[in-house]
This record gives C-alpha cells, structure tokens and sequence, in this order.
C-alpha cells in the first residue's frame, strides 16, 4: 500500500508540475525576474546602508546634489515593480499561447491592453499606479490565462482569421490573422469594465484583492503556511521531481506582492525591521535554501567533515565536484550525484532540515531580531553576501544564515555516517 500511495502520489505531483496554466504561470514569472531583481537592486542601492566610515549615499550626494542620483533609481522602480501587472499580463499569455501553438506574441499583447483597460483612471485621467503592481497580480493572471484561451478559441474559427497571401511579410501576416480576435475580446473586456463601474460601482481590481489576493497574503506570511512550502518543495524533490517548479506557479503570486511590499516600504525610508511581512520569495531562498533546496551546502561541509580523510571516497568526489557550483546555489550534482534522489539514508535531514531552518529564521525574523527581508536577489548569490543584501545591510542576516548553516551541518552530520558506513559495508560484501 505505501508503494501504491508513493506511486500515485509521484503521478499526481507530475501532472501538477507540467500542467499547462500552472506552467504559463510559472514561465511568466521566470521571464519578468530579471526586470524584479533589477528594480530591487535599484531600491537597495538608493538606501545603501552606511559601513564603517565608508557612506556611499553621503558620497553620491556630493557629486550628484542631495537625492538627485536617486531619480535613477526611482525610475527603474516605475519601469519594475510599478508595472509587474502589466508585465505579467503580458509574459503569462504569451508563454501559455506558445504552448498551445498560437501566436504568443499577438496573445501576449492583447493581454497587456485589456489588463490597462480594466485598471481604474485617476482624477487626472491617468492609470492608477495601485493596481498596475503587484496588487493587480491576481488579476494579471486570471484575465492572461481567459484571454489567452478566448484567443486560441477564436483563433480556431477560420471565419475570424484573415489570411494574408504568400508574399506577405510573416509579421504583418499574423497581425491581420488576430485583427478580429483582439477586437471581439477588447469589446467584452470594455463591456466587463462599463458593467463593473456602472453597476458595481467598483473595479475588478478591488473585487479580486479583497476576495483573494489578501487572504491568501495573509495566510501565507504566517509560520504553518511557510513550513507546508518548506515541505512540499523538498519531499518533492525527494522523489525527483522539480520542487520549486512545481510550487512556482502556487507561491509567487502569494509571495511575490509581500516582498514588492517590503521593499516600498523601505525605499520609502521604513526601517527593515519594520516592514510588514516575515514570509516572502527571499525568505526562503537566502534563511532556507543555501547552497539550493535541502541546504545542501551543509550536507557538502558534513561529507568533507566526515570522510575528510578518504580522499577517493565516492561521497567525498562527488562533493569536491558539486561544492563550486553549490557556493552559487546550484545542487543537481549533489541531488542526483550523491544521490539524495530516493535515498532513504538522507531523506529525514532533506526534508525536514529546511522546516527546522524556516521555523527558526521565522522566529528570527518575528522577534525583531534579524531585519525582514527588502530586496530580491538572483537566487545564485551565494550566502553570507545574500544574507548582508536581502535584509538591507545587516550583519544579523549573515550571523543567522551562519547558525542557519551549523545547524543544517549538524543535522546531516549522523546521516553522512551512517550512508558512509552502509556504503562501506556494501563495497566489503561486493569485495567478498
């Protein structure tokens, strides 16, 4: 029976992992990361903290004027994390429309438009930066993912599509196929929008967020939320299955707003202690999954501790192998060299290290004794510099990601033994 359940439980995380929306989902949020981690950059190094004697703030405001260089800063935010609604709009349908083998490209851009079109107006008549974020991410992705597929229906109808002759440039060509598709979904978009304002009185936007986007926010940034992730992303791996993947599409667009949150508030000049949320994106990628999911870092220092004097032991080669790449966080040389993959000797200190870690570095963080997370980082920075950055300059970021880290060795310090030891006893046998 329990091979029966592992069985179907594998099948079931497969489908869920390449299940298409979740996918789009997923790849949506890849394709924008550079442009988050750009404007998180941007927020941290407009309140670089001062070290020593050294102030770069003080110094740029010398060459620059007071706050003038910062205006560079100020604009990749707007060009960022202002937008994620409209970028994800666009990224999600583009991504989901490739999948269906439609046009991504014209998909991707009525997204876009549509997501302005539903976006409240100003006083001003201009758009109203509260839901152009990551406010408006819930509704980023529910609108990609029904026009997309509006889109790939009507697409379906030859009626609908105007087919150009051969000579025709392909751009142009696939620019007139969608003409009639793109207007019928903008017409229902904008009666959408006239019956919400008329009727309603309300936006979309505010439905969505308040019914949604809010509860989800605020389960997720509790401590039980954070362990379940924590779990599922390693027991997942455990069986050789893309953990973070899988979970991609689920947690971002939970996780994604509270650290866009944080980072306002501190490029605003709000302490890094006291922003709002514990739980977020990085919070998991700088306090738990060092050196890659399972902390593997600490299961490559455990190995070289505990067979540091068998240099041609298998677990210590492999480790000689994966230890540069897991200084950037890169693990599948350890996940499937060592292997963890399905190997009983390792599977309580994978999968239950990181829910040590996250319980504590929540309490860290609740307490007041580390800063809350400000900024999203490339998730191949390696640790110590990751834990400095991601909580605005601290040094308490690097002093837990250290505990974090002797913690995660001595964890996996007796299951090195004893894999080493049952390995030794098979090479005897085999010698035999």
């Amino acid at each position: 029976m329990n091979n029966k359940f592992m069985q179907k439980f594998i099948e079931v995380a497969g489908r869920i992992g390449s299940q298409r929306h979740l996918v789009a989902i997923r790849d949506g949020f890849v394709a924008i990361m550079p442009l988050i981690i750009a404007g998180s950059l941007a927020v941290l190094i407009n309140n670089f903290p001062k070290i020593g004697s050294f102030d770069l703030v003080s110094i740029l405001n010398g060459i620059f004027g007071d706050g003038n260089w910062q205006t560079v800063g100020g604009s990749i935010w707007n060009a960022t994390f202002a937008v994620l609604g409209i970028l994800l709009s666009f990224s999600i349908a583009y991504n989901l429309a490739k999948s269906y083998e439609v046009d991504g490209l014209s998909a991707g851009l009525i997204s876009a438009a549509s997501y302005i079109m539903l976006v409240p107006e100003t006083p001003d008549w201009g758009l109203n930066f509260a839901w152009l974020g990551a406010q408006g991410l819930f509704v980023a992705i529910i609108l990609s993912l029904l026009v997309t597929e509006l889109f790939r229906f009507l697409m379906g109808n030859k009626r609908l599509v105007i087919k150009m002759p051969d000579g025709v440039p392909e751009g142009v060509a696939k620019s007139f196929a969608a003409l009639f598709p793109a207007l019928i979904i903008m017409i229902i978009v904008g009666l959408f929008q006239a019956c919400m304002t008329v009727f309603a009185e309300t936006s979309v936007f505010e439905v969505i967020f308040d019914a949604i986007q809010k509860p989800l926010q605020g389960i997720g940034n509790t401590l039980p939320a954070a362990i379940i992730v924590a779990f599922l992303n390693h027991l997942l791996w455990f069986f050789g299955l893309h953990g973070t993947n899988i979970l991609g599409g689920v947690i971002e667009p939970i996780y994604l707003p509270l650290i866009e949150k944080n980072a306002d508030l501190f490029a605003g000049g709000m302490s890094a202690f006291d922003v709002p949320y514990i739980v977020t994106k990085p919070f998991f990628d700088v306090f738990v999954y060092m050196g890659g999911s399972g902390t593997t870092i600490a299961l490559i220092i455990a190995v070289f501790i505990v067979v540091r004097r068998e240099k041609n032991h298998p677990y210590r080669e492999v480790s000689k192998l994966a230890a540069p790449a897991g200084l950037f966080n890169i693990n599948e040389p350890v996940i499937f060299g060592l292997p963890i993959v399905l190997n009983p000797v390792f599977l309580i200190p994978f999968i239950f290290g990181p829910v040590v870690l996250t319980i504590i570095s929540y309490l860290a963080l609740s307490t007041g004794l580390v800063p809350k997370t400000v900024a999203i980082l490339p998730w191949t920075m390696p640790p110590i510099l990751s834990g400095y950055l991601v909580t605005g300059g601290s040094w308490r970021g690097i002093v837990l990601q250290v505990i974090n880290l002797t913690i995660a060795v001595f964890m996996y310090l007796p299951f090195v033994m004893a894999g080493v030891k049952a390995l030794r006893m098979r090479m005897e046998q085999k010698a035999k």
